[in-house]
């Protein structure tokens, strides 16, 4: 008689708790599995967003990678292309192809080779991103800055602070000049809280590598052409897309995992923990169709948010309590706006349809409106805007708290407002421009490292003495993760369930060293 399946709970259906979900049914046999998504879309913010024929990216995922089983994963997934994309057809652009590969005009289970380019909008001129170097920045500068930039960098070489918040980290690494041009008023639009505020921990995993002297040694590198020249992840200029945004890779992964007989409930919320007096977990909670339900669980692995994870369970230590319910975040809401003509001009040598920009998306550095950043989806994928040749559609990003008064100001109202600032900074020549709109809101967007974050560590060691609790993902360990990192700490937890290892260490481990982020052994 064969013997009944462990009962594996699998909290939240994005990137990290899918890729659990996959993975866990893919190398074991021993497992019943569920997941929990408390929303009624796949891919948590790597959703992909449909209104009227258009689709919006949440938040903007390029998926480059310098793990190999990330890259192999996706491989499986979505073949890379084996013909050009309709946009690059149309212009003669040249892009790698896989030999074999799938035709995006025939196929859609296709992951696309995209240029990147992401550029900062300051004073009404765009500057590359990172900075570079070259001889349109110190124009668009202007002589007299350039050479304060360069003073100010300089003076870090011989007077390095010391880094005890995120404003330090970007200082020692690009002078205090740049950093006040560049970095202090979008980290403060970012987060809610000045650099000076916030850990330097947060610089550490999402920009570590990057520098002057990284960006000066790979224009060099470049211009020497210099073989095996190793590239920061914020430097690389090609990065794979799913032909019908994000979204739709996790959308094919949830379709996998149900067909190796797991079980997803969408429009279902975890709310509880239930435990066992020895502290390990019998059970997980959850709010559907207007009830609470219960589902027994040998193990869980959890992508929910650190904060609603530790409210959801009883017996907790007060100080663990007060580190978790601490724990901040930031939120945001995308604006579509679907435009038939931009005002900015293409100035680079990238031909496009249309002629628009040819950017990914743009970080806005005006102090005269609250925009975030803007992407144009037609640059990410053609297949994601219904006229790719006739108009433009857009993701215009705000940066805000759930509650505050942006998040509560109604579609039309915020919609209307965000069109009003394109035109005050040029991106449009008036709201005529605009032919149509649509307004997302995102929770819990982005991990914030302030506030309790500061005792971050000991939370984590009371989690990992939970021996059926694993932590991945982006929320479930407070952590700003890239997407890959997301789905390595997912493999991690897989690897250790099957293996029987209790410790937690490899789980929470990456992204921390930086060789493991910015190259491979």
């Amino acid at each position: 008689m064969a013997s009944e399946k462990k009962k594996a709970v699998i909290i939240g259906a994005g990137p990290a708790g899918l890729t659990a979900a996959y993975e866990l049914l893919k190398r074991s046999s021993e497992y019943e599995v569920t997941v929990l998504e408390e929303s009624d879309a796949f891919g948590g913010i790597s959703k992909t967003v449909q209104y009227h024929g258009n689709r919006m990216d949440m938040g903007g995922h390029r998926f480059f990678s310098k793990v190999p089983e990330v890259n192999a994963w996706w491989e499986n997934m979505m073949p890379t292309q084996g013909a050009p994309a309709m946009d690059y057809k149309k212009l003669s652009r040249q892009a790698p192809l896989s030999e074999g590969g799938p035709d995006p005009e025939k196929q859609d289970r296709v992951m696309l080779i995209r240029n990147r380019l992401s550029r900062i909008y300051f004073k009404s001129r765009f500057f590359d991103y990172p900075i570079s170097l070259k001889w349109e920045t110190i124009k668009n500068m202007g002589l007299g800055t350039t050479f304060l930039v360069g003073l100010s960098y300089v003076k870090t070489k011989f007077f390095k602070r010391e880094e005890k918040s995120l404003e330090d980290f970007y200082i020692n690494r690009f002078g205090k000049k740049l950093y006040s041009m560049f970095f202090e008023n979008y980290t403060q639009n970012l987060w809610g809280r000045h650099p000076s505020q916030i850990s330097p921990e947060w610089g550490a995993q999402r920009a570590k590598g990057l520098s002057i002297t990284a960006i000066l040694k790979d224009m060099l590198g470049k211009l020497f052409h210099v073989k095996g020249r190793k590239v920061e992840t914020s430097l690389i200029e090609q990065f794979f897309y799913p032909k019908l945004g994000p979204g739709q890779l996790w959308e094919i992964t949830a379709s996998e995992v149900e067909n190796l007989g797991g079980v997803i409930f969408k429009n279902s919320k975890a709310v509880a923990i239930y435990r066992n007096a020895d502290g390990t977990i019998k059970g997980v909670g959850y709010e559907a169709e207007g009830g609470t339900r219960r589902l027994d669980a040998d193990l869980v692995i959890s992508s929910m948010p650190i904060k609603d994870l530790v409210a959801g369970m009883d017996d907790v230590p007060k100080d663990m309590q007060e580190i978790a319910k601490g724990l901040p975040y930031r939120d945001y809401i995308t604006v579509g706006v679907l435009v038939k003509k931009l005002k900015l001009q293409n100035k680079t040598k990238i031909p496009t349809l249309g002629g628009i920009v040819p950017d990914n998306w743009v970080y806005v550095h005006d102090r005269s409106v609250h925009m975030g950043r803007f992407q144009i989806f037609n640059n990410w994928s053609p297949y994601m805007v219904a006229d790719p040749e006739h108009t433009v559609w857009m993701g215009l990003e705000y940066f805000c708290n759930e509650g505050d008064r942006m998040w509560t100001m109604p579609d039309e109202k915020f919609a209307k407002a965000a069109i009003r600032e394109m035109v005050k900074i040029g991106l449009i020549e008036s709201a005529e421009d605009v032919t149509d709109y649509h307004v997302e809101r995102i929770k819990k967007a982005y991990p914030a490292y302030f506030d309790t974050y500061d005792r971050i560590d000991d939370l984590r060691a009371y989690l990992d003495t939970i021996p059926n609790l694993y932590c991945v993902g982006r929320n479930g360990q407070h952590r700003y993760n890239n997407l890959d990192h997301s789905m390595c700490t997912s493999f991690e937890a897989v690897k250790n369930i099957i293996s029987g290892v209790t410790t937690k260490e490899n789980l929470w481990n990456v992204n921390t060293e930086q060789e493991y982020h910015e190259g491979k052994a």
